[in-house]
């Protein structure tokens, strides 16, 4: 089931120019992938796209939802679990009201695309631009919810890292 989910996600990749359309995913290559449960609830899979540095730009995570949450329930998850990597109480709080700008509701089978660029995160949903925060202290902060070693999830961490 991996491998047949990294190489359908790879020939999108491929596929993505012929739209006529660069692909958010250019030059990054498949790197792992996993789920991530809370409380036993199935809540969404999880890939990673990384180019030569494994957990720094650029590079794209999909969250292939399983379940129906609110915008407004991801922006809090993020900002909570964003808050074990940044103190800035400040800065948090102008993060939250952007990500609750951006972030849409979600269904089982809807996918949010999140890509890290040098100069700040960009937010797909089911392929289309829904926002970005250029910052690259908010990407670094955002995409270490999964991919520091603080992140509260290591097994998913470790799989995303190709090390699970």
């Amino acid at each position: 089931m991996r491998r047949r989910s990294l190489l359908l996600a790879g020939l999108a990749a491929l596929c993505w120019p012929l739209l006529g359309t660069a692909s958010p995913m250019q030059g990054l290559r498949p790197r792992g992938q996993g789920s991530f449960r809370r409380f036993g609830f199935h809540v969404y899979d999880a890939t990673l796209w990384t180019g030569e540095v494994p957990d720094g730009p650029p590079l794209a995570l999909r969250l292939d939802y399983r379940r129906k949450l609110s915008g407004q329930a991801i922006a809090d998850a993020s900002t909570t679990e964003m808050r074990r990597l940044v103190a800035d109480e400040a800065q948090l709080s102008i993060w939250d009201q952007a990500m609750r700008r951006i972030f849409p509701d979600v269904r089982d089978g809807d996918h949010l695309l999140g890509v890290w660029r040098d100069d700040g995160a960009y937010f797909y949903q089911n392929d289309a631009l829904i926002g970005a925060v250029r910052d690259p202290a908010f990407a670094r902060a955002f995409f270490g919810i999964w991919l520091d070693p603080r992140s509260s999830a290591p097994a998913l961490r470790a799989a995303l890292l190709g090390r699970g």
